[in-house]
């Protein structure tokens, strides 16, 4: 079976999603991968059904709770960027604040989750931030190029060599 990497990097964060699911059904916390693993599997399942963008984006911070992860790892994810496949093409689905405290649920929360969502009444998804850096930034005490160019003095010209002339220690 030859796959693509990015068939490959889908089965590889559903498999993550399975075993985030069976050690939720034993009673353990889940971490950061596995964690992020389950809401990235609902978004692109959910794209592949036919859901759309704004659902995803609202019902994606609905999938886990602070009680069902390790301690800091709901601080630890601010939000989650999948690239899906929907029925009319590849879309960035951006959950924000994907872990939540539990809501208690009310009639009118019950009621609402009744109710059937068209896409018509979908509001448009709204604009992605740009994905922050892995590493974080740190403030360096060097000077810029243009500045260390601007106070260094000037280097003499490098002496022109004649053709055929070796330099030294080069082999032939």
């Amino acid at each position: 079976m030859n796959l693509t990497p990015r068939e490959k990097d889908k089965l590889l964060v559903a498999m993550a999603a399975i075993v985030a699911r069976r050690r939720l059904e034993r009673g353990l916390r889940l971490n950061f991968p596995e964690a992020v693993a389950l809401v990235t599997d609902f978004v692109v399942e959910g794209a592949r059904d036919g859901r759309s963008v704004a659902e995803l984006m609202r019902d994606g911070a609905k999938v886990l709770t602070r009680d069902q992860v390790m301690d800091g790892i709901a601080e630890m994810i601010h939000e989650i960027q999948v690239e899906a496949t929907f029925p009319d093409g590849t879309k960035l689905v951006t959950v924000h604040e994907p872990i939540r405290d539990a809501a208690p649920v009310t009639p009118k929360a019950k009621a609402a989750a009744k109710e059937p969502t068209t896409r018509a009444a979908a509001k448009p998804a709204a604009k992605a931030k740009a994905n922050p850096a892995a590493k974080p930034t740190t403030k360096s005490k060097a000077k810029p190029a243009a500045k260390r160019a601007a106070k260094a003095p000037a280097k003499p010209a490098a002496k022109a060599k004649k053709p055929g002339t070796r330099t030294k220690g080069a082999r032939r």
